[in-house]
């Protein structure tokens, strides 16, 4: 993998929010509703509950690490669709640029604009609702690393399916989180799942992070052999995600579909 190719994909990103700096805006805006939405119900709850339980850290905390998740994966996807958008796919792989080399690209960039929002959350939940994190210690590390694992694993799955499916499923992409939030037990244990939901939530490495976040707030016992399965499976569907996304375009070449791509939808 050349270093050079990489770079002009992230640097090309970087110039489309110079030359419209109205693109971060979402970086700020969505995350800071959450925060405020959740921030101000977790004060209600707090009051009605009385000192029994602190809801800041396991409700607030949840919807910090769901909208960082959220972040990773529309960094990966908004960046694809941006070649969508502007037809730019024949520009850029008339060049001998290498699949790898581009979703190495998109993944930089979706590093790039999440750190801004992470940024955001954590400076308005601290600030407003004295949300810290520091009482999950050395733990935040591969807390945050598993959530940006399967953010990068969904966004280039998000992106291959996109690319098979033609620019008009794009609407495909967006509900995704939502769809998935509730098998992964963000706000709530999983054993107050179905089984078949709970079956499902074991294979999204989200769940081992709340159940361990739960678990660690409440001065509960945490495994941490289920988080290296969660890390294990984030790793996996990474690798997945990327076989996928290579087969999916070694197909849009095998069969011209690459060059027509610039229809609403690709038979």
């Amino acid at each position: 993998m050349r270093l050079r190719p990489v770079a002009g994909i992230l640097l090309r990103q970087l110039y489309l929010f110079r030359s419209s700096p109205v693109r971060l805006l979402p970086a700020f805006a969505w995350v800071a509703i959450d925060i405020v939405v959740w921030g101000f119900l977790t004060r209600y709850l707090n009051s009605v509950a009385g000192n029994q339980v602190n809801f800041v850290p396991t409700l607030l905390g949840a919807v910090l690490f769901w909208d960082f998740f959220t972040r990773i994966m529309q960094g990966v996807t908004t960046a694809f669709l941006e070649d969508v958008w502007s037809r730019n796919f024949l520009n850029l792989f008339a060049t001998p640029l290498s699949i790898s080399e581009y979703v190495t690209g998109l993944v930089l960039t979706s590093i790039a604009t999440s750190f801004v929002g992470l940024v955001a959350m954590l400076l308005l939940a601290t600030l407003a609702f004295g949300l810290s994190f520091m009482s999950l210690g050395a733990m935040l590390v591969p807390f945050v690393l598993v959530l940006f694992l399967f953010g990068i694993a969904l966004g280039v799955a998000a992106s291959a399916i996109v690319l098979r499916l033609g620019p008009a499923s794009e609407w495909l992409v967006w509900p995704m989180p939502a769809m998935l939030s509730p098998f992964a037990g963000v706000y709530y244990p999983l054993d107050t799942l179905p089984v078949w939901m709970r079956a499902i939530g074991y294979l999204l490495p989200p769940s081992y992070v709340f159940e361990g976040m739960r678990a660690l707030v409440n001065g509960g016992a945490f495994s941490g052999i289920s988080l290296l399965l969660g890390t294990a499976l984030a790793v996996l569907q990474v690798v997945l995600a990327g076989y996928f996304f290579s087969r999916v375009f070694r197909y849009t070449i095998r069969t011209g579909l690459l060059a027509r791509y610039s229809a609403e939808s690709v038979g």
